[in-house]
């Protein structure tokens, strides 16, 4: 039997208030950056266990002010916080749609290769007495194995 893990279809007009919704979030969240790998890796990471110490130290920060110079930009610190503490819940929102569009893309793409798989299997069975012998060797490429040159294999022990 058949595998169909997701049966989906869009109308054009959902297409179109997709794209339409994808244009305004990039609009409005225009201010997001990207780092590159290296530029990640460099980051000191505010992880579940160390965000209670920073919001906790920030609280302290704005307590006490008097001894905190003018070159420390608390202000900004707690902009960031508040920004983060909107913006979380919403990102939370968009990586779960993500990872729903990405088993969703998985799951057609399988759907379609098992069919596919059938498909051939059929054609080497039926396809001789249906004049398609022709074209299942063509559908065979894919299952041609590459053998090693000499020069490739492994030399004996001796």
């Amino acid at each position: 039997m058949t595998q169909d893990l997701v049966s989906l279809a869009f109308t054009a007009e959902q297409l179109a208030a997709i794209d339409a919704a994808m244009d305004q979030l990039e609009a409005n969240l225009i201010g997001l950056i990207a780092l590159t790998p290296a530029e990640r890796r460099t980051l000191q990471r505010m992880g579940s266990v160390s965000e209670p110490f920073c919001r906790q130290t920030l609280i302290v920060m704005q307590q006490n002010p008097h001894v905190i110079p003018a070159s420390v930009n608390l202000a900004g610190g707690v902009q960031d916080l508040a920004t983060l503490d909107l913006l979380a819940p919403r990102l939370d929102r968009l990586q779960r749609l993500a990872e729903r569009g990405d088993d969703t893309e998985a799951a057609l793409g399988s759907d379609i290769r098992s069919l596919a798989h059938e498909g051939y299997a059929l054609l080497k069975i039926a396809g001789k007495s249906q004049g398609l012998d022709g074209l299942r060797k063509e559908l065979s490429v894919r299952f041609r194995r590459k053998r090693p040159s000499a020069a490739e294999e492994p030399e004996a022990e001796g």
